[in-house]
């Protein structure tokens, strides 16, 4: 029988799945990252994690009674704008900048005078900008390669750098749709040589090193795929690879993906396109979710007062529950202020209310990406904390006029080992 295995590189550590062609997921394995200062972090810790968890993981293969040997493809996730430059033998030359460092405002003046406006690589934390730091603090001129953490992870299996997929570029700059790099790039100081070739999601890249895989117990036949992003394969854990396929995440924020026929970005609401094949994952994050909740009661509470709500009893308070001000979106503005007033005095009916207002964002999400042609959702899944309380369940329903499916599998991994059965 064949065998894929995925691997999600997560913010606090790595975790794996092996999928069977039947699309059965073997008990999955983690290993966490050796802690490290954040700002000068050792890309090299995370490919020690990925080594930690393959192993841990081939142990659970041969308890369930199959071979390391079964395994032929392998593709890998990461943190979407995690990044590292290497030498060409794969050394880290410069720190790793992971996907939520910001301040790189002097590069984001750079890229403003040459970038189009709007464009993704535009702004203080722009994948494009900690390219352009991570390059300026090359000062031997060391480096062969860009490499996004997924890229890292798979250059260190197949024993060589230069890849990555259509995801991972995309906030780097990369355009999926004509398939290049921007042409301005080098105009900003930034040597193209350092980019990488760019391919389609689930493409063969290479075969596994031979001295990698006696390592790590695994065939010299093993062919290294394409990744992705995490949270790209956490929507391929969830649906299908089908247009009209949309996935809601509720965790400590909310983020909507529905996969178009349709190529739709928008900088300005924050909605932008992600290739798959043949189609494109539309969507975006807001700041509101169940962060919000938490600021006022604990997860008890919120599970005690939830079985006292009427759902068939709206509130009529107009909230748009936000921890802070900023919303990213289907509004994109650092300075809006959202809405939880006028507070009631009843616990109940303010939960209540703070429920139907992320309801509510969460319909507009889905709305603008219908008023731009991307259509709207035929089959919606859900995951995170959020979608295990059924009362909110049914007042989402309610506001987005359909039914919800709660996603059976919603963990990155087992998206990425998706991707080698595409």
């Amino acid at each position: 029988m064949s065998l894929s295995l995925g691997i999600d590189v997560g913010t606090s550590g790595v975790r794996t799945a092996v999928l069977t062609t039947q699309g059965d997921v073997m008990p999955m394995a983690r290993a966490d990252h050796v802690p490290q200062n954040p700002d000068h972090i050792d890309a090299e810790g995370w490919w020690r994690a990925v080594q930690t968890c393959i192993l841990r993981q081939m142990e659970i293969v041969r308890d369930e009674g199959f071979s390391p040997f079964d395994i032929t493809g392998i593709a890998v996730d990461g943190t979407s704008g995690t990044m590292v430059l290497t030498d060409a033998n794969l050394r880290p030359v410069t720190r790793g900048l992971m996907y939520n460092s910001s301040g790189f405002d002097a590069e984001a003046a750079i890229i403003a005078r040459f970038a189009p406006d709007p464009h993704i690589t535009r702004g203080s934390a722009s994948a494009f900008a900690r390219a352009m730091r991570l390059a300026a603090e090359d000062i031997d001129h060391a480096a062969c390669h860009l490499l996004h953490q997924a890229d890292f992870i798979a250059a260190k299996l197949i024993g060589q750098g230069g890849f990555s997929d259509h995801n991972n570029a995309l906030k780097t700059g990369f355009d999926p749709e004509t398939e290049t790099w921007p042409d301005w790039a080098e105009t900003c100081g930034f040597n193209p040589a350092l980019l990488p070739d760019v391919g389609p999601v689930g493409g063969q890249l290479a075969p596994i090193n031979p001295q990698v895989a006696a390592e790590l117990g695994l065939s010299n036949s093993v062919v290294i795929h394409a990744g992705t992003t995490d949270s790209i394969a956490a929507f391929l854990a969830c649906a299908p690879l089908k247009e009209g396929a949309a996935v809601t995440s509720l965790g400590t924020t909310l983020a909507v993906k529905l996969l178009s026929p349709k190529r739709i970005d928008d900088p300005e609401i924050g909605l932008y396109s992600h290739r798959l094949g043949d189609v494109w994952l539309v969507g975006g994050a807001s700041n509101t979710g169940g962060g919000v909740l938490l600021d006022h009661f604990a997860p008890d509470q919120i599970k005690a007062l939830s079985r006292l709500i009427d759902p068939t009893k709206p509130t009529g308070l107009a909230y748009y529950p936000l921890s802070k001000p900023g919303e990213r979106f289907p509004i994109k503005d650092s300075d809006f202020l959202g809405c939880l007033s006028p507070r009631p005095k009843d616990d109940v009916i303010f939960l209540q209310a703070m429920l139907e207002g992320i309801a509510t964002v969460e319909a507009r999400c889905y709305r603008e990406i219908e008023a731009r042609g991307g259509g709207r959702p035929q089959q919606l899944f859900t995951a995170g904390g959020g979608s295990q309380n059924p009362v909110w369940t049914i007042l989402r329903e309610s506001e987005l006029g359909m039914d919800i499916n709660a996603a059976t599998q919603s963990e990155a991994a087992i998206g990425s080992a998706k991707l080698v059965q595409i």
